[in-house]
């Protein structure tokens, strides 16, 4: 009997021992909200999913209400990546020293805004900006943190008009994200706005843009954007070479399904370098501490 009773003493250590591991840490991530909560899901649905069969630990999608609160979840170590655009991620990297821009979309290197009109404005497409732009009784732009619905539209405003718009028109709003920002014109409630191109190119290809009753009146030179960035400390939590497999396996993610929800062709590798000239634009006109 004595041979039996030690078996099940053995096996009932065993087991507790086995119940007593950590389970595996989840690997956690979110993205500024530029566009409306249910598309995003989508979006980052697939992505959580992606990542977690390819690196093989649990990862999850935290969405988040505004660009800085995705900032801040970034900052207090709530979420480990972020797919921030190209202030957002500056300012992030700002508050979290040794976290690192790994990928960017191919089409990121070279994003652009557009500057928009209600038709009852009489403003027509143009090489840059009409004068009467400057003369409309208002104007949104998308969010306070966004790169192109924001950071560049006022950047260029400024340029042309040698004033934000705030000191020459007399309602300017921030509504919150880009889709907003077209619904918003679109409807009349603003007279002009500024937005993310890819989001009026697509809204435009779905058929959700009345084109008599809004049209691109300019779109800006290119500049760099959306991108992803990890914390420093990724390899210490997650082990050694962490932080690459994660950019090694966003760089190789080549599913059109996939790509397509973004939208990108692909993933091309990032750097803090590229997005010198983003910060260089935000301090210039005091967008950034």
């Amino acid at each position: 009997m004595i041979k039996p009773l030690l078996a099940t003493a053995c096996a009932v250590l065993l087991l507790a021992a086995c119940d007593s591991r950590e389970p595996a840490q989840t690997f956690t991530f979110t993205a500024i909200p530029d566009q409306d909560e249910s598309r995003l899901e989508q979006r980052f649905g697939k992505v959580a999913e992606h990542l977690e069969e390819a690196l093989g630990v649990p990862v999850k999608y935290v969405p988040v209400k505004s660009y800085p609160a995705a900032v801040t979840a970034f900052r207090n170590d709530e979420v480990q990546m972020a797919w921030f655009g190209g202030l957002s991620g500056v300012q992030a990297r700002r508050l979290v020293p040794g976290s690192q821009a790994i990928a960017q979309g191919q089409e990121d290197t070279a994003f652009k805004s557009y500057f928009i009109a209600n038709s009852r404005t009489g403003l027509e497409p143009g090489d840059s900006l009409p004068d009467a732009f400057a003369e409309q009784p208002s104007f949104t732009f998308g969010s306070k943190g966004s790169t192109s619905g924001r950071l560049m539209p006022e950047y260029y405003f400024r340029e042309r008009f040698g004033a934000p718009p705030q000191e020459l028109i007399d309602k300017v709003g921030f509504s919150g994200d880009h889709s907003r920002t077209l619904s918003l014109v679109e409807s009349g409630a603003y007279a002009t706005g500024a937005l993310n191109y890819q989001v009026w190119d697509q809204a435009l290809a779905d058929g959700d843009i009345d084109t008599d009753k809004v049209q691109v009146i300019w779109e800006t030179p290119a500049y760099p954007d959306y991108h992803w960035t990890v914390r420093g400390d990724l390899d210490q939590r997650f082990g050694d070479g962490f932080s690459q497999r994660v950019t090694e396996v966003l760089l190789a993610i080549d599913d059109p399904e996939l790509l397509e929800a973004f939208p990108r062709s692909a993933f091309v590798p990032a750097d803090n370098d590229d997005y010198q000239a983003i910060e260089d634009t935000a301090e210039s006109i005091g967008l950034l501490d």
